[in-house]
């Protein structure tokens, strides 16, 4: 943890959604920075234990090895293939324990298959090599907010989402922050893909929010956040196990999404293929649902077994685009054994915290980010980090 840094919070609050709100300053703690760079920077694991991998860089590059000793230089727009090689980094012609490739004159690193801000790490992980992105926070947030929300949506949803992703990014980094990397770039943290998302709307909404983060009791929040909920919202711990006060279920705005109500239909042979070890399908029950209709658990009756699944495991096994759904088969009189079923559901995601289909209805309709954020995340304080 770094020393002698001071942050401050500017506490916004408000008694009643979209009512009066107001500034207050008081101390909060100290978050690891780079000193050189007077930033946080983030690590992010692009690819992890791959065989191999693609690197460049925009400019000329220097490669250095893990000690900071320059080994050699990239030329600029070049792709050239980082592998494991005796338990080292081969690149080129450098081999090394670990290797950085750092741009000059602010250019782009090329990992896997796109662009990204910052310098790259490459090391020995998991049987092969793992490339992590080191890429400044707010310029991190540039990428995923486009990657998160619609990059041409209202501003006031771009910046709730800003604030989401920050907080968001800053505790899951608290909680799952290992010696190689901070966060990932995928779903389970948040979607990160380099310049490629960025836009003029999405420099925008980060660069107005700057350091702006959701706080509960002097804490970040962890600030979970979906497409649509089909409705309403939920508890958190009616999907998961863990309370938390902020994190309540309240009615959405997102009736104007693609995704508000949806279906999908499998023939016998696509869902006996797809759930297996009870035979041909008869009936899929709901047996326990959440207060606003998400299943937690449904029982799968066959000609040959009966299983009781989680509904997440349905929607894995089905592709279904949320636990909020019901199923109903399709026979004639003479059968006792559907032919087909049809999934009807609502939403998209787990439909914990903020609604991004919600967020931009609200955004639509005159309200601003910090209204949406203190109505989708209850009792929570905005706060601005200001590192100095």
């Amino acid at each position: 943890m770094s020393s002698g840094l001071l942050f401050t919070f500017f506490v916004t609050r408000t008694t009643k959604l979209l009512k009066a709100y107001w500034w207050t300053s008081i101390l909060a703690w100290v978050l690891m920075i780079t000193p050189a760079q007077g930033s946080l920077i983030l690590r992010i694991a692009i690819m992890e234990g791959v065989k191999e991998v693609k690197i460049g860089s925009s400019t000329n590059a220097i490669v250095r090895d893990g000690s900071g000793r320059e080994i050699g230089e990239l030329q600029p727009t070049k792709g050239f293939l980082a592998e494991l090689q005796s338990g080292k980094v081969a690149l080129a012609n450098w081999i090394s324990g670990q290797m950085w490739i750092e741009p000059k004159a602010e250019g782009y690193v090329w990992i896997g298959d796109r662009w990204y801000r910052g310098r790259t790490h490459i090391i020995p992980h998991k049987g092969g090599i793992t490339a992590i992105n080191y890429v400044n926070f707010e310029e991190y947030l540039y990428s995923v907010i486009g990657a998160e929300m619609n990059s041409n949506w209202p501003q006031e949803a771009l910046k709730a989402q800003a604030v989401a992703a920050r907080s968001y990014a800053l505790k899951k980094r608290q909680e799952n922050s290992n010696n190689f990397y901070d966060l990932g770039d995928n779903q389970f943290w948040q979607v990160y893909q380099g310049i490629k998302t960025e836009s003029p709307g999405t420099y925008a909404a980060v660069d107005a929010t700057q350091g702006q983060v959701l706080t509960y009791n002097g804490e970040i929040i962890l600030a979970l956040f979906h497409s649509s909920s089909g409705g309403h919202t939920e508890n958190v711990e009616d999907i998961w196990s863990n309370p938390l006060p902020y994190l309540r279920a309240v009615p959405d705005f997102d009736q104007d999404a693609p995704v508000y109500e949806w279906t999908k239909s499998f023939s016998q042979a696509e869902l006996r293929q797809r759930i297996s070890g009870v035979g041909n399908i008869i009936s899929m029950t709901p047996q326990t649902t959440t207060p606003h209709g998400s299943v937690i658990s449904i029982k799968v009756l066959g000609d040959a077994g009966v299983k009781t699944l989680k509904g997440t495991d349905i929607t894995a096994a089905l592709g279904l685009k949320s636990t909020r759904f019901t199923v109903s088969g399709k026979k004639t009189v003479a059968q006792q054994i559907p032919t087909s079923f049809q999934i009807t559901g609502k939403g998209f995601g787990h439909a914990v915290g903020m609604s991004q289909w919600g967020a931009y209805s609200l955004a639509r309709n005159g309200y601003n980010y910090y209204q949406i954020l203190l109505y989708y995340y209850q009792g929570v304080t905005l706060a601005k980090i200001d590192v100095r």
